[in-house]
């Protein structure tokens, strides 16, 4: 299969052109060659369609993983412009090349297409963002609905993973850093969500494509959890200090933008409709020690 993978130095994309070329697949990702040293590179400003045109009439791929976006929440609040232009303008893009192509169209999305006013999300649930970053998400995943192109849209919820990408250190190995240097860290306990391990994500991703899966997908971990019971539970894993961490609420934050108090997401489709499996909590925590270990 020849695949293409946006947002190939994110730290989904990454773990998903990993496990692709394992897997032998013609795996095209697009970030810079000196980042990673694996698929086959590809320069695609998915903000430009004249270069999302010419990529995709050369590569020709059979199915798209589209993961490029910006995620920065507070970034997006203040640079809408910017925002738009990526999530919004740059999926358009890659939408119209997938349809002239023929390709599958995977979406990552995100939990923070819902107001986060109940808990377990869902996919018939209404989205109704708070932030720009979930406008602009949900924007893009209407886009993708009202296209003639095949499409899964996948929403995850904070993923994390063993090792750094596209220069950010996500909530988890941020959390290790902290620990290991004996640091404290103030952690919320009023947000609620479904931690994803970005190699759990990767394989039920990969699996949809596998099996041209096509609707809607809640791809998250299968434990609901507040962001202090998160951190906990990483130094329990990796046996540090959980001491050092100091319950907090989301008031003592100085965020430009809106947060969503629950975003936890329903995984029963998933569950019942996929091989592999979102994974629980302490699974993955286990997995991740796995991983940084090796």
């Amino acid at each position: 299969m020849r695949l293409l993978i946006t947002g190939g130095s994110g730290l989904l994309g990454s773990k998903l052109t990993r496990i692709a070329v394992q897997r032998g697949y013609e795996t095209y990702s697009t970030y810079n060659a000196h980042d990673l040293n694996f698929g086959i590179p590809v320069k695609l400003d998915i903000c430009n369609k004249k270069n999302v045109k010419k990529s995709f009439n050369e590569i020709k791929p059979e199915a798209v993983i589209h993961a490029a976006a910006l995620t920065n929440v507070d970034k997006c609040e203040v640079e809408r412009n910017l925002a738009r232009k990526v999530n919004i303008e740059g999926t358009k893009n890659i939408i119209e090349s997938s349809k002239n192509n023929n390709a599958f169209l995977v979406f990552i999305s995100t939990d923070y297409v819902f107001s986060g006013e109940k808990e377990l999300y869902k996919e018939t649930d209404e989205p109704k963002p708070i932030n720009y970053y979930g406008i602009t998400k949900f924007k893009a995943e209407k886009l993708i609905k009202a296209s003639n192109v095949e499409w899964c849209i996948a929403r995850p919820s904070v993923i994390f993973g063993s090792s750094p990408a596209s220069g950010k250190i996500n909530f988890a190995l941020w959390i290790l850093d902290k620990l290991k240097n004996r640091d404290t860290v103030k952690i919320i306990t009023d947000q609620w969500v479904s931690p994803t391990l970005n190699t759990n994500l990767a394989e039920m991703t990969l699996e949809i494509i596998e099996r041209t899966l096509s609707g809607l997908y809640h791809l998250a971990g299968a434990t609901p959890i507040n962001r202090y019971e998160f951190a906990t539970l990483i130094a329990e894993t990796f046996h540090l200090n959980k001491n050092l961490i100091i319950p907090t609420t989301s008031k003592e934050m100085k965020w430009l933008a809106k947060r969503p108090k629950n975003t936890s997401l329903n995984i029963e489709k998933a569950q019942i409709t996929l091989k592999n499996k979102p994974l629980k909590i302490k699974d993955a925590l286990t997995k991740l020690k796995e991983e940084i270990n090796i």
